[in-house]
């Protein structure tokens, strides 16, 4: 790659332009970082993904016994996805993202770990708003199973539950959504989610009335670009057996 910067794709969605874009930095030795621009938002950038893979650690690590059933809700660069990928006891993978391009970009093999997913027979993309397949009557994250019910959800789309892509999404982060969530999981499954804000506590005590063992966990990463140290936060929570 000689260019410093270049655009690799161009969509428009109904939630603002979607953007894939190639850039690299100088002042990091010429790392080639790809970028995920929803507007003028950043979704997602490869430079930053250790809060997206310890989405699935923490998350997966909860889970005990194998043949896991798993959703992804936010396919971003892949790295939530591939992580998951990465635990031998899982069964099987359902990748959720409303945006048709991003899904286009890794059945394409655009983006880096594109090929590690399409070559995985466990995964799978599906193309849907995860919130309607989470929440709503007759719905459900497989389109071939309405009954079918997971071992784990791990959720990596809004930046935090307060600070939302889509204002719709709201219903989904309230007891009443949450426990809708919950149907969709055996008996102590695990939900688990992705937040860039600091713990919520008000978010912690809505988890507490749907889920038990929940936890917030603080994840720090390198800023390479301003030599600090950032944080994340991991939320995990486990459907009761009763």
């Amino acid at each position: 790659m000689d260019k410093l910067f270049e655009e690799l794709d161009f969509r428009t969605t109904p939630i603002g332009d979607l953007i894939l874009q190639r850039r690299k930095y100088l002042q990091l030795d010429g790392e080639v970082v790809y970028e995920v621009k929803l507007g003028d938002a950043f979704l997602m950038s490869s430079m930053f993904h250790e809060v997206e893979e310890a989405l699935s650690r923490l998350g997966l690590g909860a889970l005990n016994g194998a043949d896991w059933d798993v959703v992804v809700g936010g396919l971003g660069l892949g790295y939530t996805a591939v992580a998951a990928l990465a635990f031998p006891e899982l069964r099987s993978l359902l990748v959720v993202d409303a945006l048709e391009g991003v899904i286009d970009w890794h059945e394409r093999e655009m983006v880096p770990l594109g090929k590690t997913m399409n070559d995985d027979p466990r995964c799978r993309y599906v193309l849907g708003d995860f919130f309607a397949l989470a929440t709503e009557d007759g719905k459900n994250f497989d389109p071939d199973a309405s009954e079918r019910k997971f071992h784990a959800v791990l959720l990596d789309i809004d930046h935090s539950p307060r600070n939302l892509l889509a204002p719709r999404n709201a219903a989904f982060y309230t007891t009443d959504g949450l426990r809708k969530l919950a149907s969709r999981l055996h008996p102590d499954g695990v939900f688990a989610l992705w937040s860039d804000d600091a713990p919520d506590a008000d978010f912690m005590a809505d988890l507490r009335a749907v889920f038990r063992d929940v936890k917030s966990v603080v994840v720090p990463f390198p800023n390479p670009l301003l030599d600090t140290i950032s944080e994340s936060t991991v939320y995990v929570a486990q459907r009761p057996i009763r």
